[in-house]
């Protein structure tokens, strides 16, 4: 998981963005409109963050069509050491 993780949030030009949500949903559990409106971000570019962090499981999401709300899975909670340090760098 610690390979994923830094290749997700660091090893890509969108890795920030998807650090930063990653960040926001560990506090609070969001949808993508809420995303998107917290971040400045468009709709689109949320969502396609949110896909990534998802196929690589790293967030975790409702069931709900509508409004569907995410958060981090248990694997990234149980890697969040790595997480913050990953973080940490790109932040400097």
């Amino acid at each position: 998981m610690d390979t994923v993780l830094w290749q997700t949030l660091a090893g890509t030009r969108g890795g920030p963005n998807r650090a930063r949500i990653l960040r926001a949903l560990d506090r609070r559990p969001r949808n993508a409109n809420q995303l998107a409106q917290e971040f400045d971000l468009a709709y689109n570019t949320i969502r396609h963050h949110l896909d990534v962090l998802e196929d690589n499981g790293i967030i975790t999401s409702s069931d709900a069509s509508y409004g569907t709300v995410y958060l981090p899975s248990e694997r990234a909670e149980q890697h969040w050491d790595t997480v913050e340090k990953i973080i940490t760098q790109i932040d400097e």
